[in-house]
């Protein structure tokens, strides 16, 4: 990118820079006084809400942002990038290449799994808690609305998803002005009931977080499940690093977001202290009554962006588990000529789509969400924490007890966080871990099968310099044309020549054997790699990283550089289409092998996934028992 000369220039792009980060980064966070403390404080309102216990859990949460996305996200874990990208498969990505031996890559690779389906778990579960939060203010306008509020929540959900299709390019030039607007209506109605009761300043002090804790034992640990939802959206800034880069998140946070949620959070704790009824929605009784209705369509504008930067974050996360194969081929479609990562795919739309209408018809309200929500939060925080703690020691060449004091704490904070959420699963908290198993059995099988697939190939198959050995003395023949056969075994013969062979007796003039890898990494620097094997007979590496992806036709074209000439009318595309079934000896479980083959008849067709034209392919069955 070239850097421009006209600082006034170079001043403006900083400032929608920020902007950007601000509305995308920031949006899901910023949602979270909507509903946290409130949450937090209702475990302890029985028998009446006393100081220390409302001080003790503002403090709690103050200090939750403090060490978990401040101390955590901010300044530690954003270091650990994959070539600049960041998120829990970019790190388990960036893990592997440090992992020792088979186990422990293994390790990492369920550990990255694990993380990924419970991001997916939250990728539907925050479209439902934040609209139905925000649009729960209009109770508090009046009381006639209250049978409005599932109607309404559920028209601003499916107009969201349903607008998809058109990509977020147009309305994110809204994004940040309208997220700048919420965070500061948020710092300054916070600061008004911060300046009126004074007092609950002294709730910055961690004195108050620790004798809650101390005083409540086991009962803290259900405070810690709701205060966690305080710090929802924090693994946002490590996912959305590669779009903006990590400095312009940290500075919007240190000097945008943090004060902002701050002063807010404080703010309701102050109304909360002098009012004891104000629990029932002290966020929006933090603003005058002429001024709630705004509020309410303000943040409602705000939570359809939060929900908007999860639902774009499930579609990267989905594309980068197709490319590193822990799911199958699915429709991926570019929205913008011009931004790579803007993406959408219908069938994981429809998925969620249609498990955040379950949630809102099941849960009915934002209280009764909370407890499901925080499960796969501090599950990824989890995940994000040990993969972290590896690639600190074995990447940077951190000393142990330098990653044992970094990390240690980490873990225990993540842990606490995630067993006072488990507490919760009987009231709700079994929906993200039902959702994150069943996606970690289908990423799980996916991949071992796959696995199992490939082995069965290369025990079946002709080795590559055998069949390039006994060319010269066959008699085979040679008929005018390009043939591409599509292979993932670059070093075997594709079962799809050798049935050509068999059955029509002859071989193309010119052939190319194209093997598509997928990189642990982003993007890759290296696209092609041509290399002749015999007089007209090429193999031809591409290679994609896993925010990519695969256009083989234009690729092709592109050996003209190489000095392997390709028309592409006279191309045929040969392509080997597996049925899998079972063998004498299974090496998998009933039930896997059966989702193996649901999800292998179900995969979008290798033609539309490598963008090949569809009417110069030549598929050719082929029966694999694993």
């Amino acid at each position: 990118m070239a850097v421009t000369a006209d600082p006034q220039k170079k001043q403006a792009l900083s400032a929608g820079l920020l902007l950007g980060v601000l509305g995308v980064v920031y949006g899901d966070i910023g949602t979270s006084p909507l509903y946290a403390l409130r949450a937090s404080l209702l475990h302890f309102s029985e028998d009446g809400l006393e100081r220390w216990e409302i001080l003790g859990v503002l403090s709690l949460i103050f200090w939750s942002l403090i060490l978990v996305v401040t101390v955590k996200y901010v300044l530690l874990v954003l270091r650990a990038d994959n070539r600049g990208e960041g998120g829990i498969l970019a790190l388990m990505a960036l893990a592997q290449r440090v992992g020792r031996g088979t186990t422990g890559r293994r390790l990492i690779v369920l550990v990255g799994i694990a993380g990924a389906s419970l991001f997916f778990g939250d990728g539907i579960i925050t479209p439902a808690i934040s609209v139905l939060s925000a649009v729960e203010g209009l109770k508090i306008i009046s009381p006639a609305f209250t049978d409005a509020v599932i109607p309404i929540s559920l028209a601003v959900l499916l107009a969201l998803f349903m607008v998809q299709y058109k990509g977020t390019h147009t309305i994110g030039r809204v994004f940040g002005p309208v997220t700048a607007l919420w965070f500061g209506s948020l710092g300054i109605l916070g600061l008004i009931e911060v300046v009126r009761e004074p007092e609950v300043l002294v709730a910055l002090s961690p004195h108050f977080a620790i004798q809650f804790c101390l005083e409540y034992h086991l009962a803290a640990f259900i405070a810690l499940g709701s205060v966690v939802l305080a710090v929802t959206g924090a693994e946002a800034l490590y996912a959305d690093m590669g779009h903006f880069g990590a400095r312009p998140i940290r500075l919007v946070w240190l000097w945008a977001v943090l004060p902002s949620l701050t002063l807010n959070y404080l703010g309701q704790g102050a109304l909360i202290l002098s009012d004891r009824s104000a629990l029932e929605n002290p966020f929006y009784l933090l603003a005058p009554e002429w001024l709630r209705l705004p509020m309410v369509l303000l943040a409602t504008c705000a939570t359809v962006i939060a929900s908007q930067a999860m639902i774009s974050g499930a579609f990267s996360i989905a594309r980068q588990c197709v490319q590193l194969g822990f799911l199958p081929r699915m429709t991926i479609r570019h929205t913008s000529e011009t931004e790579e990562g803007q993406i959408y795919m219908p069938q994981v739309n429809v998925t969620l789509l249609v498990g955040v209408i379950i949630l809102v018809l099941s849960f009915h309200d934002s209280d009764s969400l909370a407890a499901a929500y925080g499960i796969s939060v501090t599950g990824t925080f989890l995940c994000t924490t040990c993969l972290a703690g590896l690639v600190f020691r074995r990447q940077f060449g951190w000393p142990r007890a330098a990653v044992a004091a970094v990390v240690t704490p980490l873990l225990i904070l993540d842990a606490s966080y995630f067993i006072a959420n488990v507490l919760k699963v009987p009231d709700g908290g079994w929906v993200p871990l039902l959702l994150g198993g069943w996606l970690f059995a289908v990423m799980l099988t996916w991949r071992k099968g796959r696995e199992l697939l490939f082995a069965r190939f290369r025990q079946d198959s002709l080795p590559l310099k055998s069949f390039l050995a006994r060319l010269p003395q066959s008699r085979t023949t040679r008929v005018p044309g390009i043939a591409v056969f599509m292979t993932g075994q670059a070093d075997y013969v594709p079962n799809a020549l050798l049935h050509n062979l068999k059955h029509n007796k002859v071989l193309h003039e010119r052939v190319l054997f194209v093997t598509v890898e997928n990189l642990d990494v982003p993007q890759a620097q290296q696209r092609r790699e041509v290399t002749e094997l015999a007089p007209g007979i090429h193999r031809v590496m591409l290679r994609y990283g896993f925010q990519e992806t695969p256009n083989i036709p234009r690729e092709l074209e592109a050996l003209r550089e190489h000095g392997v000439a390709f028309e592409p009318m006279q191309a045929s595309y040969f392509l080997g289409r597996e049925t899998v079934v079972a063998a004498a000896v299974p090496k998998m479980a009933r039930w896997q092998q059966w989702l193996f083959g649901a999800m292998s008849r179900n995969a979008m067709p290798a033609t539309e996934f490598f963008r090949i034209p569809s009417d110069r392919v030549v598929e050719l069955g082929v029966r694999v028992a694993i």
